[in-house]
């Protein structure tokens, strides 16, 4: 999945805010108030002290203690209850300001964090909904990186840099209008360099971004690779690959270091020019503002500047070029949760293909009748895997699939599931198209038994009980023992209660497919699918699968994918496939009178020897040379 898989949307994240934040609004207009006052609180000591300098510290000086918005009936004249209150003033909006961005702190803290854990279940939940066609394409490292790395980028933003960005407009213009109130010549210097400011931030916004989308697909690259090792550390070891892998790993990770250093380089001309730009606004004012204290007003000013107006300006000033030089960090991170904000987004709004219709019907009870009409797949176009594919089984039957390595035995039982839907012909239940029932009534009735066997990172009896989480420990046990599983459950360190690792990596393969045999008895649907469900034991092993799956199979209706032949001979109908299409059909006696491919792949099982023509013909349907 590379950063070009995610189209670039107009604006991700303006569409995940206006989604998620209307329930948590609440919070979000109390963090942005409480902000925005406590920015304007932090303007108070400042300005009391400008006003007490020039009233009270300069007796040269006739000047009345005047402060804005305060009536001056309010302000005692007294001198010493003048300082008294100046005093009381700057301490009281101490108290008040920290107050208040404590409020702020935790109010956008839940705000954030609730939101995160929206955005990350919804994209988890779309993910899980997504067709198996977006899994076989995708990496999980890239999906990993979206639902973790780019979910938090989001939080972070809305956590602080919402706020920020509002507390800097806030400062700003409180700032803008105090410094024209206290002398509009001198506040026309210092407000100079804001349109340099803007369009130097609007250049930096338009260069980083597709920098900040390379990025975050570099991120997911590099967790692929890396969660690919990990998940594959036995075949590294084993194939003597670690200087190859090495190697691979570093190339990502140098990848990733290119990426995040053209960000980063660019960062870094923004935040010093900024810097550099609101520190000469500063210094510009200061320049002005002492020349007019010492000589008098420079040319084309006029009227009086006093000290303490002055110490105020410098204050404000300070306090107008800090949020200045901090709109970098504002936009950086914008930036940055814009990227994320469109993989975040494709993902939920990626179009899913295989789900419910409108109408769709959820029997109350499934016989278990298979019929596969005409059926035609392809994963891409004009590269058919199924075709014109016609059987039907009846419960209690068995059906079998055989064939050579991608013949499309597997895809074929795949698509009873609707893990994708069928390109023609139909697929039916009971008579209903398995398009027209519900998923959940569809799968929880036809029951998977792989040959690649899946364990959670759990227990025993949670592995058991997966699909049937409801199901008490007696069930547990009695699915286990019609498994053949209970005898070797009963013997681990804990019992059913033995964490079984990553994988079930801590079990055979014979006992992880018996657990897996389990788990579909336990679930008791009317169809099952084994794919080649004993392929990969001994034969002591396979004894025991056998012995469980003819427990299983018994009175529900069975699709099985064969690799040992000699597990079907049984089987009420087998279907022979070769390239997608079926070439012969019958029970195991009539295939092999009929001496063809079915009976070639029976002697070559059965150790009988195999002549050119056959090899030839095994060679042609695996898609080989010799």
């Amino acid at each position: 999945m590379s950063g070009d898989d995610f189209s670039p949307l107009a604006a991700p994240v303006r569409d995940l805010f206006a989604r998620y934040a209307l329930p948590e609004l609440p919070l979000f207009v109390l963090g942005v108030v409480t902000s925005i006052v406590g920015r304007a609180v932090s303007l108070v000591p400042p300005l009391v002290l400008g006003v007490a300098i020039d009233a009270l510290f300069t007796p040269s000086r006739d000047v009345a203690y005047r402060l804005p918005l305060v009536p001056a009936a309010w302000i005692p004249g007294d001198p010493r209850t003048q300082l008294w209150l100046s005093v009381a003033l700057i301490l009281g909006s101490l108290v008040v300001g920290g107050a208040l961005t404590w409020t702020q702190g935790v109010s956008l803290s839940l705000f954030s964090n609730r939101i995160q854990h929206a955005v990350r279940v919804d994209a988890y939940r779309a993910m899980q909904e997504l067709d198996m066609a977006f899994f076989d394409d995708k990496q999980t490292g890239q999906v990993m990186a979206i639902l973790n790395d780019d979910v938090r980028n989001l939080r972070m933003f809305l956590g602080s840099t919402v706020s920020g960005a509002l507390q800097l407009l806030a400062t700003v213009l409180g700032i803008a209008a105090l410094l024209f109130y206290l002398n509009a010549q001198l506040a026309a210097v210092t407000l100079l360099g804001v349109p340099v400011l803007a369009v130097f931030t609007v250049w930096f916004m338009r260069t980083i971004r597709p920098r900040y989308r390379a990025l975050r697909a570099s991120i997911g690259d590099l967790n692929t690779r890396i969660e690919n090792n990990l998940s594959g550390m036995e075949v590294i070891k084993t194939s003597n690959a670690e200087r190859y892998e090495n190697e691979r790993v570093g190339a990502a990770s140098w990848e990733n270091y290119l990426t995040t250093w053209s960000v980063a380089k660019l960062e870094y001309l923004y935040q010093p020019s900024m810097d550099l730009l609101a520190g000469l606004s500063f210094a510009a004012t200061f320049a002005l503002g002492g020349y007019w204290l010492v000589v008098g007003p420079p040319p084309g000013f006029s009227g009086e500047l006093l000290v303490g107006e002055f110490v105020t300006f410098l204050f404000m000033t300070q306090r107008f070029v800090e949020p200045l030089s901090g709109a970098g960090r504002i936009v950086n991170s914008y930036e940055n949760a814009r990227a994320s904000g469109e993989r975040i987004v494709d993902l939920v709004e990626r179009p899913v293909s295989v789900r419910d219709r409108a109408d769709a019907v959820r029997p109350e009870r499934v016989e278990g009748r298979v019929e596969y009409d005409d059926v035609h797949f392809a994963y891409l176009p004009g590269r058919p895997v199924v075709e014109g594919l016609s059987f039907a089984g009846e419960p209690g039957e068995t059906i079998a699939f055989v064939g050579p390595t991608g013949a499309g035995k597997s895809t074929a039982a795949k698509l009873l599931l609707r893990l994708y839907d069928v390109d023609g012909g139909a697929i039916r239940i009971d008579g209903i198209d398995v398009r027209d029932l519900a998923l959940d009534a569809l799968r929880s009735n036809v029951g998977y038994v792989s040959q690649d066997v899946f364990l959670f990172d759990g227990t025993v009896r949670e592995n058991i009980a997966y699909g049937a989480f409801e199901a008490d420990d007696e069930a547990v046990v009695a699915a286990a023992r019609a498994a053949e599983a209970h005898d070797f459950v009963r013997n681990l360190p804990d019992g059913y209660d033995t964490r079984v690792g990553e994988r079930g990596v801590k079990l055979s393969g014979g006992q992880r497919q018996r657990i897996s045999i389990a788990r579909a008895v336990l679930q008791d649907p009317a169809v099952l699918v084994l794919d080649e469900a004993t392929s990969a034991v001994d034969t002591e092993t396979e004894v025991l699968i056998q012995r469980a799956l003819d427990r299983l199979t018994a009175d529900r209706t069975t699709l099985v994918i064969a690799h040992r032949l000699s597990t079907i001979r049984d089987a009420e109908g087998i279907v022979v496939l070769e390239e997608g299409r079926v070439v012969e059909r019958g029970t195991h006696d009539d295939l092999l009178a009929a001496g063809g491919l079915y009976s070639t792949l029976w002697s070559v099982q059965a150790g009988e020897r195999a002549t050119d023509a056959v090899l030839d013909r095994l060679l042609r349907a695996d898609g080989s040379e010799e």
